[in-house]
């Protein structure tokens, strides 16, 4: 009772208390048992009505208003909820639990707005300093030629393919923002149609057979994987999603190896894996592993090319699926990356 008290039970422990007292008076003028009895009887009602009433008055309906106010504010947050507050409970025992939740909902929104601030700052300087890199050797190249360069025919055409190639870069790297901005806002379509993914897995291969060539990487099909998976999803986007894995895959295996992808049938899902034998990826970075321009060797990735959004873009493609992708990795032995897709 002394956990959970309302005002009916804070004023009859008062009313008992003051009654005691009130008898011991009593008792010291010698009256009868019966006018005892009915002084004790009157003093106990007239102070349980006074107390009563004083409390519901002056104390609890103030706290009660605040309780209401705070309900209503709480409910107006939440859309297609529509219900009153029971205000029969105890005030102060809700008044405490929601004070409670506030304070532990406020602590984790400014957690939550603190990560963002800060992602935001990461992001704002990797943006930055990505555009700045080819936008700097464009005009390098530029500036080179017209001090008088653009008169050797060898060195004009070296400069204007090096200025190209930097031009396809911020070009890829602009595309790619604006891809990932078309996905996170759920304005890119999507054209569903049902395919075999093992073929167009195959056709992946061809694409980057001449770059697993320069490092002797063979492509492959896993054992017992290699016949039709006919999966429900927008082919082109599930391409891309292809492209990335298995040019990260040889871009990150070792020379003389192989980049393996295995289908598994999941009941309602096909899983699609694609493993490299490379060095691995230390188990700090897998958490980040798909945020935007996040590198786990920075010098290393920027070499090759990347725009540093590509598995960002594959993380966006598989959630405008409604499905997921995964990253296991082990130090010295490779890298697995694991999504699926709905069955055809």
């Amino acid at each position: 009772m002394i956990k959970n008290l309302t005002p009916e039970r804070i004023t009859l422990l008062t009313t008992m208390v003051l009654s005691l007292i009130f008898s011991c008076f009593l008792i010291y003028f010698k009256i009868s048992f019966l006018e005892f009895l009915i002084s004790i009887f009157i003093f106990g009602s007239l102070t349980y009505i006074i107390i009563l009433f004083g409390l519901e008055k002056f104390i609890y309906r103030k706290i009660k208003l605040i309780y209401k106010t705070i309900h209503h504010f709480k409910t107006t947050q939440i859309k297609n909820i529509n219900y009153m507050a029971d205000v029969n409970v105890d005030p102060i025992k809700k008044v405490n639990e929601e004070v409670i939740q506030w304070a532990n909902d406020q602590r984790q929104e400014i957690s939550e707005l603190r990560a963002t601030e800060q992602y935001r700052k990461e992001f704002l300087g990797n943006v930055s300093h990505e555009l700045k890199t080819p936008i700097f050797n464009i005009q390098g190249y530029i500036e080179t030629l017209l001090e008088g360069a653009v008169n050797d025919e060898e060195v004009k055409i070296k400069f204007l393919k090096k200025a190209a190639s930097s031009a396809e870069r911020l070009n890829t790297l602009v595309n790619d923002l604006l891809a990932i901005s078309k996905l996170e806002s759920g304005t890119l379509s999507m054209n569903y149609s049902t395919f075999d993914i093992n073929e167009l897995t195959k056709e992946v291969f061809e694409t980057y057979s001449h770059l697993a060539e320069l490092k002797s990487i063979k492509l492959r099909i896993k054992d017992g994987c290699d016949f039709p998976f006919k999966v429900f999803a927008d082919k082109d986007r599930i391409r891309q999603v292809l492209n990335n894995l298995v040019g990260n895959a040889i871009a990150y295996g070792r020379e003389n190896g192989v980049t393996r992808v295995g289908f598994y049938d999941m009941d309602q899902n096909i899983l699609t894996e694609v493993s490299d034998d490379g060095e691995g990826i230390e188990p700090e970075h897998l958490p980040r592993l798909f945020e935007r321009f996040y590198r786990t060797d920075k010098s290393r990735s920027r070499n090759s090319g990347g725009s540093g959004l590509g598995l960002s873009i594959v993380k966006h493609i598989l959630e405008a699926h409604n499905q997921t992708i995964n990253v296991r990795s082990t130090i010295g032995e490779g890298t697995t990356f694991g999504f699926t897709l709905k069955k055809g």
